[in-house]
């Protein structure tokens, strides 16, 4: 009966969550649930799914409002009715269109209008209605439509449960329109009165009005809304993405198949019985779930990847695949590394199975736009995301809300909201920022998933039209899985940006065409190994980063299943329970601190028996329990903790025990062993994950061990990477690079490798420095040749002083041997008061005059000053700005022989790791490297780190005792001190 129902994701109006909109529906007596958000769909896939739970009937529909003009209200008598609503919503969202005051014809819908905004002269047709709201009653017997309650139903809005929604509501209408809670319009906000009434308060308020209430009985009865939504078996599996790739079924399973063995010979040059018993196999499970399509789409997008050159990899539980190693989705072989299937579909699995597809970053925007194009705009949209408002982010926005000045803002954002020096307006604030924790706030576009639906999309959603120009659906992945969409994650990372950059500029320079997925010759090579030993993979995707580094140098990783297996120990989860330390212990032969069964030493061999991996829960749970492999993938999955209530999954837990029971085994070892995958699942890492990971790891490594300078500068210009630009800038001078600052007739927009060694900086990495102004510079060079000097430069370009300026301290200009105070001398002499150089195309330019300069003094300290705030950080050794270097110092090459002594060394700081300990005290791991270039690893413990902190980039003075473990030194800081910089008087 109440036709107008309002969730949170009326955004930044309404406040009740779609579960808490059902609760109060029930509660309040009604059998009926209807949500109408504000010119939005995302409560509705949930609404309609709670309510089939609990045997209510959903309605659903659109308030469709101009800001918070409400012009009409639109009700889906059915799902063709929904469809056309989104439809309507949709084009007004990507147009950015008002609504008019009158709604278009559309079947299967009703419309009811504000009983305030109907125009008298209006012919209402059968599916229109006057909505009327329990404040229109006194008005009604004296209005001009009295006569005409044929046409009327309730429309009673209901946004608020209590006075609180209330008072929050105002909040969010504040924030929403930026204004001070005490200038907020009225007309901007809602009214008391939308606050949920009772069925029996709403119709004893119409009680007078007895047709009044029978039409909007007669509104209710029409509309019906269904979606199916998936089961707990396979029986009752959802499939709603598209259905066919091809023409028919028989189609796409021939095509598969053809697919697979026109492509095994290229993955297998003899290819055993076990590889075709595998690929029949997963052939089978394949068509039998009705997952062909999937991998269909999947191999196509890729083969258009393929055709444009785009790198990509394959990774997640799709790496467990024989199939998709031989339709090239992924290049990890799941017969090599002994990778369940089940793991990626088994007949216990509700939803499709999942690629995880990366591109570059440069790249990803055009197979999106493919697929698009492909499946067409009315099935195919990006999932969404909700952003969330977050506590101390709302605690901001209240506090400007109630006219705090931003300094308080800032002191009281930061103390715990129990202080008791908090007034009345700060226990306000910090009430109703807990309150709205957690609130939608907008939609956000997912990070890569896709949806490509055999319906039209709208038949589930409205959608919006983000910047980037590829609609976005009203729902997240979650809602989408429910109702059986599954996305197709097509997504981006830098990583694959600089391979592919590196391999264009080894093509470019030296004609070498490089098979980038050619994995297998790169886990055999000799120089790549070297870099894994010694832990030299500053750049390499996944590989880089310190704790990455000090893992290898521990393990000496030289091979791919060791690579695989570091991947997958580094995770925070198996480190933080202590399985990575064991795993060292192990792989070096060194006394174990936890026992291991037997059974799990037997069965896990590759990792001496300890749990790498999730195929390794599978493994135990299928050859010690005897469980099937797809019960053994749903205790995996259960042991996740999303699914661990789930009643499903504590069936498969009383099968593991009575398995066990079964085969003999002692209470003790059972309880023992499920002890085991108990701790370890919850946090595990999927081995083709690990393994699609160590491919692209490969491809940095082969690149980094040939073709140096060409890798680090396509790790520059990707600006993707665990340190910052300038530590790559350092790596490239360690590897024997020259590194130039950038220079107008060398440099380009980007960073460019000229000759054999030579990198000159390009034009991005400067502050303030216009991208516009950098092309121009580019693109005039390359049309006319170099610039002579700086009087040819203003001559031939337009610039303003102010980037020119940037031009000349930076050093841009240094070919020209004029030092720079009288380049910027000369500026004032070549463009006087002008704020602009103008180009001049004459052949003989007019005459300058030449003013004879006093000798100016020149300190060199002030360009690396300029350097600092242009670029960074200064293009000399940082080490060369140090005021006094201390005396008696260590250098990372003599570590080896000091072991177990004190020692002084000086770093300069790359990056620091905080963490705390289980007595929620701060440590710290610091990351330096010394004037060799080589890495300084330090652990400061929480009283170092208390006394001694970091301050900033910079050179430091590190006093410690060096520590020694599986060949790898580490230095356990017991002083820390910044050392100064030489200053421009100094010099």
């Amino acid at each position: 009966m109440l036709l107008n129902n309002h969730t949170y994701f009326s955004f930044k109006y309404g406040t009740l969550s779609p579960k808490k909109l059902v609760e109060l529906s029930v509660a309040l007596g009604y059998q009926q649930v209807v949500v109408t958000d504000i010119n939005n769909t995302s409560a509705c896939l949930n609404v309609v799914r709670l309510t089939n739970k609990e045997g209510l009937k959903p309605i659903v529909g659109i308030d469709f409002r101009n800001g918070v003009a409400q012009q009409f209200v639109g009700l889906a008598q059915n799902n063709e009715g929904f469809l056309a609503l989104n439809r309507l919503l949709s084009q007004h969202l990507h147009l950015q269109q008002a609504f008019n005051g009158r709604a278009p014809k559309m079947k299967n819908v009703i419309i009811v209008y504000p009983f305030s905004v109907v125009d008298y002269d209006w012919e209402l047709a059968n599916h229109e209605w006057i909505g009327v709201k329990v404040s229109d009653l006194t008005r009604l017997p004296f209005s001009k439509w009295k006569s005409r309650l044929d046409k009327m139903v309730i429309l009673q809005t209901a946004t608020f449960q209590n006075k609180r929604d209330f008072n929050a509501h105002r909040l969010l209408r504040a924030i929403d329109n930026n204004k001070l809670l005490s200038q907020l319009p009225k007309e901007e906000e809602g009214s008391l009165e939308q606050t949920f009434l009772s069925k029996e308060g709403l119709l004893q308020a119409f009680a007078e009005f007895p047709q009044i209430i029978e039409n909007t009985i007669k509104v209710v009865d029409s509309c019906s809304i269904h979606f199916n939504y998936k089961g707990t078996g396979k029986s009752n599996t959802i499939h709603e993405n598209k259905q066919l790739f091809g023409q028919s079924a028989e189609e796409d399973t021939a095509l598969l198949r053809k697919l697979c063995y026109d492509n095994l010979k290229l993955r297998y040059e003899n290819p055993s019985a076990a590889v075709f018993e595998r690929v029949e196999k997963e052939l089978k499970v394949i068509n039998e779930q009705r997952f062909a399509t999937y991998f269909l789409i999947n191999w196509d997008m890729l083969r258009y990847a393929r055709e444009k050159g785009y790198f990509y990899v394959g990774r997640g539980s799709g790496a467990n695949s024989i199939v998709a190693y031989c339709l090239l989705i992924t290049d990890v072989d799941p017969i090599e590394l002994d990778l369940y299937f089940e793991r990626f579909i088994n007949p216990f699995r509700e939803n499709p199975p999942d690629f995880d597809i990366d591109f570059s970053w440069k790249d990803r925007n055009d197979v999106t736009r493919y697929l698009f194009e492909k499946y067409g705009l009315e099935h195919t949209a990006l999932v969404a995301t909700y952003s969330t408002f977050q506590q101390r982010a709302v605690i901001r926005e209240l506090g400007k809300v109630f006219g705090l000045p931003k300094n308080e803002i800032d002191r009281f954002a930061e103390e715990p909201s129990t202080s008791t020096k908090l007034d009345d307006i700060q226990r306000l604030i910090y009430r109703y920022a807990a309150y709205l924790h957690g609130f939608p706030s907008h939609l956000s576009v997912h990070a890569g998933g896709i949806l490509i639906a055999e319906r039209p999309i709208h038949y589930f959603s409205a959608t919006s039209l983000p910047p980037k120009g590829f609609p976005i659906t009203h729902y997240s992945m979650l809602e989408a899985e429910d109702a059986g969409l599954y996305k197709f994650d097509v997504l981006s990372q830098r990583g694959l940006g600089h391979i592919r950059d590196a391999a264009e500029m080894v093509e470019k320079r030296h004609g070498i065409t490089l098979d980038i997925h050619d994995v297998k010759r790169f886990k055999e090579d000799e120089k790549v190994k070297a870099l894994l030993r010694e832990g030299q993979t500053m750049g390499c995707f996944y590989v880089e980063s310190p704790a990455m580094r000090m893992l290898l140098r521990k393990l000496r990783v030289d091979h791919y299943l060791g690579l695989v297996a570091a991947s997958s120990i580094i995770r925070p989860g198996v480190a933080k329970s202590g399985m990575m330390r064991e795993y060292i212990l192990r792989f070096n032969n060194m006394p174990r601190e936890k026992p291991t069964h037997p059974i799990l030493e037997e069965l896990m061999k590759e990792t001496f028996g300890v749990m790498v991996y999730q195929e390794d829960v599978i493994k135990v749970a299928h050859q010690f329990a005897g469980l099937t492999l797809g019960e053994a993938d749903m205790l995996r999955r259960g042991m996740s903790g999303k699914f661990r209530s789930r009643e499903e999954f504590q069936k498969v837990k009383d099968q593991f025990y009575a398995n066990c029971a079964t085969k003999g085994y002692p209470s003790t070892t059972i309880n023992e062993v499920w002890l085991q995958i108990e701790s370890f699942a919850g946090y595990a890492f999927s081995k083709g994950h690990s393994a699609s990971y160590a491919v692209e790891s490969y491809q940095s490594l082969y690149l980094k061990a040939h073709f140096p300078h060409e890798f680090i500068v396509g790790v520059i210009n990707n600006f993707g990477g665990f340190y910052s630009r300038e530590a790559y800038f350092q790596e490239a001078r360690r590897q024997g690079a020259i590194i130039h600052g950038p220079c107008v007739n060398k440099s380009d927009y980007l960073t460019t490798l000229h000759n054999e060694k030579d990198i000159y900086m390009g034009f991005i990495h400067m502050t303030d420095f216009e991208e516009r102004v950098a092309i121009k510079i580019v693109s005039e060079r390359n049309e006319n040749g170099d610039y002579l000097d700086l009087k040819d430069f203003v001559n031939r370009l337009s610039i303003s002083v102010e980037q020119l300026r940037i031009l000349i301290r930076i050093g841009a200009f240094r070919f020209s041997g004029k030092t720079r105070q009288a380049l910027l001398w000369e500026v004032h002499q070549l463009l006087g008061t002008a704020k602009k150089s103008q180009p001049k195309r004459d052949l003989f330019g007019p005459a300058v005059k030449e003013f004879q300069l006093p000798k100016l003094d020149q300190n060199p300290l002030l360009e690396v000053l300029d350097q600092r705030l242009i670029l960074g950080f200064p293009l000399c050794s940082p080490f060369e700005l140090v005021k006094k270097m201390p005396e008696g110092l260590t250098f990372v090459n003599q570590l080896n022989g000091v072991v177990g002594k004190k020692v002084r060394m000086v770093g300069y700081l790359v990056t620091i790791k905080n963490t705390r300990t289980t007595s929620r005290k701060t440590m710290q791991f610091g990351t330096f490297v010394d004037a060799n270039g080589d890495w300084i690893d330090t652990v400061h413990f929480p009283p170092v780190a208390a006394r001694y902190p970091f301050r900033g980039k910079g050179c430091y003075l590190i006093e410690g005792k060096t520590v020694e473990e599986f060949g790898y030194v580490t230095v356990e800081v017991t002083y820390l001190q910044k050392l100064d910089d030489l200053q421009v008087e100094d010099v």
